[in-house]
């Protein structure tokens, strides 16, 4: 079995889908692994690294090795051109965004290709160490703490000096879902007070139990879905939730957005009056900022930007964030994709150096086993023999 290791089409990406450890460890068991150069280089994995890993280290979209790959694995969507040169019936696995790259998708159906989209591994005790969606969105609620802090023009703790109390900051947190619950973390360990709300009345408990307030709204029902993700409100549910918002938001030194609705456009939840009425000074640091539909749940929000408004609100567009912090994110990634590929990979005889008197043992060729009669498989599965199957990605794409 051959295993290409890859960049995404956005190739300023630092992360990569496996380090040279894990690597080792599945040429081990008979996967002969390819690594385009320059993947992960940022995170620590030169190719030296990959080279004495015993990786084959192959040019930056080198065709053959493409060609030859039985899998690609990479972070996010990789350039459609080196998809379609891929072999029929070859498996394409990472965070492909397909419910944004409609390209991606048609090239997949094109060539034939199997793609696994990482953000749709469900969200099951068995699935949890694959769960790619949660192990990066961790990092970035952590980094969206430290983005506050550091545009505040304000400490973050109480201090008690000779001349006088300095308050903490108060920090706003919307959506408490992994990133969001890491935000809160942050921000508490940091010495600030924390309020945090979201749809989902399970969360209540999560955010308490680390020392934030919850800001409780009646909004009818439970907004979550049965894997765990928050739904869409109603209208009437959004205004409901919109007013309550601007209060606390207008009152926080510091709101950090972090709130999503699977596979559709972010909602929106501080609207341009909201920030309009932020004291000078405030922050607000945009988790869900979206290229795709060119704000995030703040509306003023640019993406890829950090700008002041003229009220003297700073907002913080800044995109991908666990790709801020390379070298743990591409370690939590390549602790998923070594689960996910205990799962996709027939175990085969691994190899063992002799000892005593017992012979060596050579690796025996690994085989590639897709099984769509499993139900994180299933899931993740998105294009399969020539047709989308994922009935999300269907609808978005027609």
């Amino acid at each position: 079995m051959q295993l290409l290791v890859a960049h995404p089409a956005d190739a300023s990406d630092p992360r990569a889908p496996l380090t040279p450890a894990v690597a080792k460890v599945w040429i081990a068991r008979g996967v002969a692994v390819s690594v385009e150069r320059g993947v992960g280089e940022r995170a620590g994995c030169s190719a030296g690294a990959w080279e004495i890993a015993g990786c084959d280290v192959v040019d930056h979209g080198d065709a053959d090795a493409w060609r030859r790959a039985d899998l690609v694995l990479c972070v996010a969507d990789p350039p459609g051109a080196s998809v379609r040169s891929m072999k029929r019936g070859a498996v394409l696995a990472g965070m492909l965004g397909s419910t944004v790259h409609g390209d991606l998708v048609r090239a997949c159906v094109e060539a034939g290709v199997t793609a696994l989209d990482l953000a749709f591994i469900p969200r099951t005790s068995r699935a949890q160490a694959m769960d790619v969606l949660s192990s990066q969105a961790n990092l970035g609620g952590y980094k969206a703490a430290l983005l506050a802090a550091d545009h505040l023009p304000k400490l973050m703790p109480m201090m008690i000096t000779a001349a006088g109390t300095l308050r903490p900051s108060k920090v706003f947190v919307l959506g408490a879902g992994v990133a969001g619950l890491q935000a809160i973390a942050t921000a508490k360990r940091l010495g600030a007070q924390v309020e945090a709300f979201d749809v989902r009345a399970a969360t209540k408990e999560q955010v308490q139990s680390l020392g934030a307030r919850f800001v409780e709204l009646d909004l009818g029902d439970d907004a979550s879905t049965a894997g765990g993700y928050a739904k869409e409100l109603t209208d009437e549910q959004k205004a409901k939730q919109a007013e309550l918002m601007h209060k606390h938001m207008v009152a926080a030194d510091a709101v950090i957005a972090t709130a999503a609705v699977f596979g559709k456009a972010p909602p929106l939840l501080i609207p341009q009056a909201t920030v309009d009425a932020m004291q000078p000074g405030s922050v607000i640091v945009d988790l869900a900022a979206s290229p795709a539909h060119g704000r995030g749940n703040c509306e003023a929000t640019r993406p890829g930007e950090v700008f002041t408004t003229d009220q003297g609100v700073t907002i913080v567009g800044t995109l991908n964030l666990p790709a801020t912090l390379p070298v743990h994110a591409t370690q939590a990634f390549a602790g998923n994709t070594d689960a996910l590929l205990k799962e996709l990979v027939t175990q085969a005889v691994e190899a063992k150096e002799a000892k005593d008197d017992r012979p060596a043992v050579e690796a025996a060729p690994a085989k590639l086993n897709l099984d769509l009669t499993d139900d994180i498989q299933a899931a993740a599965v998105i294009v399969h023999d020539g047709a989308v199957r994922n009935e999300l990605v269907k609808q978005t794409h027609g």
